[in-house]
């Protein structure tokens, strides 16, 4: 049996602004994404964690998560659509995985700390 994949995008915490989320700072962005990582892999998946910056260089390692393998979903995290300025990179995200893992389930975590939750409804482990 084939272990099936996840890619989780997100943005690079250290090109967070947190101005709008005081609560968070980077250091505990990657704690969670530590943690929903292990989760995901616990639920026997594979998960590649791609985190991106939001510039060019940041679209083409995304670019290049999407085409060194298939994934059977993709999660797309809530760096990448809060705050509102972020909706041009969102936008970019989507369309660039809907062409290159069109195959793929997309789905969407509420915060960092529910990324397995997010992929469980997507994927059949």
């Amino acid at each position: 049996m084939t272990t099936k994949a996840v890619l989780a995008v997100g943005l690079d915490p250290e090109f967070a602004d947190f101005s709008q989320f005081p609560q968070l700072t980077p250091a505990l962005i990657v704690a969670y994404i530590r943690q929903q990582t292990d989760r995901i892999r616990d639920m026997g998946l594979e998960v590649v964690d791609c985190l991106i910056s939001p510039d060019d260089a940041g679209e083409q390692m995304l670019k290049e998560a999407l085409t060194a393998r298939a994934f059977d979903c993709v999660l797309i995290g809530a760096g990448l659509r809060e705050p509102p300025n972020m909706l041009p990179l969102f936008e970019r995200v989507i369309n660039r995985v809907h062409r290159l893992a069109p195959s793929a389930s997309i789905c969407f975590n509420t915060t960092p700390a529910d990324s397995a939750e997010a992929v469980q409804r997507w994927i059949e482990g």
